[in-house]
């Protein structure tokens, strides 16, 4: 090679984040909104997630990010009545009947110029045969602007830490109940579609105890391109001004 040639350094490439299903309790109550506790009971939980392309390590900007997840003691808004602590046989969205129009611990954030999103939440619980998780969907719009067309393009879920997530089940509003949690590795898809690179990164909040809350982390690789099948745009309805 001539001493001459330059050659350019290779744009940063992130591999592709695994995608989960949906599950059976996602519905879009078509909330734009940061904050989506609702003051539900829990531990306070910051989460900061990162959109890049994973074909060029780029930011995915303006993109709509949505996250749903269970309460403290393991109960999804729109499904109030259930009892968390008897497993459902079902996986596919919307294959249970919802029981009330209550929105708490879900939402969506467009992605700013960094192609990150922040929430204000709570720590999730866990309910029957799972380990704690919150779900994700991300869609592509052709703008900032939820009305525009857009397409899902993936849809996963993220875990806990176990020694996190152990010291928040200690506490009062978290314990009580009639079944143990799910540790992760004994998750069917943690272990089958998601495991250590769907595992959120989480610090503590406050020096003196962990009730103060944890900031969790992550960065998600997708294609910007794809079309996730777990999720369909008509699943998400239509938004109104």
């Amino acid at each position: 090679m001539d001493d001459n040639t330059s050659v350019a350094p290779s744009s940063p490439v992130y591999l592709l984040s695994p995608e989960q299903i949906a599950g059976p309790f996602f519905r879009n109550p078509k909330l734009i909104r940061r904050n989506i506790s609702e003051s539900a009971d829990g531990i306070p939980l910051v989460l900061r997630l990162a959109i890049v392309d994973a074909m060029t390590g780029q930011p995915v900007t303006g993109a709509l990010v949505d996250i749903w997840h269970c309460n403290a003691r393991g109960v999804y808004s729109g499904w109030s009545k259930l009892d968390p602590d008897k497993d459902v046989d079902a996986a596919d969205i919307g294959s249970i009947p919802r029981t009330d129009d209550d929105t708490y611990l879900r939402g969506g954030q467009f992605t700013d110029k960094k192609g990150i999103v922040r929430f204000t939440t709570v720590y999730p619980g866990f309910y029957a045969g799972r380990a704690l998780h919150i779900h994700v969907a991300v869609r592509i719009t052709s703008g900032n602007n939820f009305l525009e067309e857009r397409h899902v393009a993936w849809v996963g879920q993220l875990y806990f830490p176990e020694v996190a997530s152990r010291s928040v089940l200690n506490t009062r509003e978290y314990g009580g109940r009639s079944i143990a949690s799910l540790p992760n590795h004994e998750d069917f898809y943690f272990r089958h579609q998601g495991g250590d690179a769907s595992t959120l990164t989480v610090h503590t909040l406050g020096r003196d105890s962990n009730e103060d809350g944890f900031f969790g982390h992550t960065t998600i690789g997708i294609d910007t391109f794809a079309a996730s099948t777990h999720i369909k745009p008509e699943d998400f309805g239509q938004y109104t001004v």
